[in-house]
């Protein structure tokens, strides 16, 4: 389905209007892919040209991000969950799948726990149930601040971000990769980057406890060359998810889905069609 044609919806929410590109195919459940900090829903563009024949697709631009409404101020994990929930009402939709990658990870978990009933399954790819440690919150409040005074990702932070989202075996072979996490980032707001980053990485909360409220079936996926949430932390998080499963992918860094669209597609389907 190369031709595939995404619809353009905005939905207002709790965190300003969030930009959807949606398509209403088929008669399996929905399911909602919410990307990483720093990406766009056009990351998940693989997964929506594979699952569009038989679901409806949403992909979500998150808070700040692609072609959503700035962010102006930190938000709490319990309001991107409630912003799912606003997305599904305004569509009309009692219940989805989620899929989401890091943030759209731990999102998916927040969701799952607080909402069981509006979601069917989850998977959670390369994303974390912990607080950052102390240095982690101390670099990435450094790094925003800068990157707010540029105005942009620039020079030094742009190959720093491709370096914390890809390992080498994407670097040697998948090389279309670094180009698109590089596009992606050249279509990021400064000031939105200040408020995400500091609302999912210094502020994040321990959900573990809350994770184990959820009762929904999960696959947990981590990427063995995951230089951001290496296999023991995501390890953690599915051990803290009641029943959920657990699968390392080979070769594969912190964003799975676009890395390894295949293996991924087949992945999801896979657990869907056990669980859905």
């Amino acid at each position: 389905m190369n031709d595939l044609k995404l619809q353009d919806r905005y939905i207002p929410t709790v965190l300003g209007r969030l930009r959807l590109r949606l398509r209403v195919a088929g008669q399996g459940p929905a399911i909602l892919f919410w990307p990483s900090l720093l990406m766009d829903g056009s990351m998940w563009l693989a997964q929506a040209r594979h699952f569009a024949a038989g679901h409806t697709v949403i992909l979500v631009d998150s808070p700040g991000h692609g072609g959503s409404e700035a962010l102006t101020r930190r938000f709490t994990f319990e309001e991107c969950a409630r912003c799912i929930v606003q997305v599904l009402d305004a569509l009309g939709i009692g219940k989805t799948h989620i899929v989401g990658n890091s943030w759209g990870g731990m999102i998916g978990g927040t969701f799952a726990a607080l909402y069981p009933e509006r979601i069917g399954a989850a998977v959670l790819m390369n994303a974390t149930a912990s607080r950052a440690g102390l240095r982690q919150r101390l670099e990435f409040r450094l790094l925003t601040e800068v990157v707010r005074k540029l105005g942009a990702f620039r020079g030094p932070f742009v190959a720093r971000a491709i370096k914390a989202f890809i390992g080498p075996t994407t670097a040697r072979e998948r090389p279309g990769v670094a180009e698109a996490i590089r596009e992606a980032l050249g279509r990021l707001n400064a000031e939105s980057v200040y408020w995400a980053v500091n609302s999912v990485v210094p502020a994040r909360p321990d959900q573990r406890k809350l994770f184990g409220r959820i009762r929904t079936p999960v696959l947990v996926l981590a990427g063995i060359e995951d230089p951001t949430f290496p296999v023991p932390e995501t390890t953690e998080m599915a051990k803290a998810i009641p029943g959920a499963e657990f699968l390392v992918m080979d070769g594969t860094g912190h964003l799975a889905g676009l890395e390894r669209p295949e293996e991924v597609n087949r992945i999801i389907e896979g657990f869907l069609a056990r669980n859905g």
